[in-house]
């Protein structure tokens, strides 16, 4: 039986989303639930994707044979920066059937794939193609990571919205505490204008609080 893919993006970059994936892998492992984790393309590495450590860091387990054989990490650019330029300057183009065929090999073995992007849903993997583009072509359930930074209201609504308009299923909310304002007045009324967003428009959304780890 096929396991349950899910995307994993953020309303910014440095939001949380390797922080959030890795925790969302371990609970759902400790709750019987076999997840393995997935970076869809990894940026300015080489060889091995420093998102699928942190990953295997606080989910407590070490290496897998599938992150020995690179079907974690299938895509990986030596170049920091969005995947658009990153593969300009490597050469090469990113070999989206290697993805694929990557990820369908996972949901074969684990109940739950996450699978992390780069950045947030419209940064560019192509000139041509938004990574928002390819969630919609396979039509993933998405799981979206906010914080109760300033800022993050604008930018959580603006991600909705063209979630929305792509007809995307948003399954969860992930409200990450690692990135809280500094101002608790903000981070409380951030949190309680989006539960409240989250129940008018999208409410079969699943509201997820991403704890510190201690």
């Amino acid at each position: 039986m096929t396991g349950s893919v899910y995307f994993i993006s953020g309303i910014d970059t440095g939001i949380g989303k390797t922080y959030t994936t890795g925790y969302l892998a371990k609970l759902w492992n400790e709750q019987g639930k076999k997840t393995i984790t997935q970076k869809l393309i990894q940026t300015g590495n080489v060889y091995i994707s420093e998102d699928i450590e942190q990953h295997r860091q606080i989910m407590g387990m070490g290496w897998f044979p599938e992150d020995e054989s690179k079907l974690t990490m299938p895509e990986i650019f030596t170049y920091p920066a969005s995947p658009h330029l990153a593969t300009k300057l490597d050469g090469r183009e990113i070999d989206f059937q290697k993805i694929e065929n990557a990820t369908a090999q996972l949901a074969e073995k684990y109940e739950i794939v996450l699978l992390e992007g780069a950045g947030g849903l419209m940064v560019p993997l192509t000139t041509d193609l938004l990574t928002i583009d390819y969630v919609a072509a396979k039509k993933l359930p998405v799981i979206l990571v906010t914080s109760g930074r300033l800022g993050s209201i604008n930018h959580t609504i603006l991600s909705l919205e063209a979630l929305k308009s792509r007809g995307l299923e948003l399954y969860a909310l992930a409200y990450n505490l690692n990135d809280q304002s500094q101002d608790e007045l903000i981070s409380k009324d951030t949190a309680d204008y989006l539960k409240n967003y989250l129940a008018k428009h999208f409410p079969h959304c699943q509201w997820v609080e991403i704890p510190v780890l201690e």
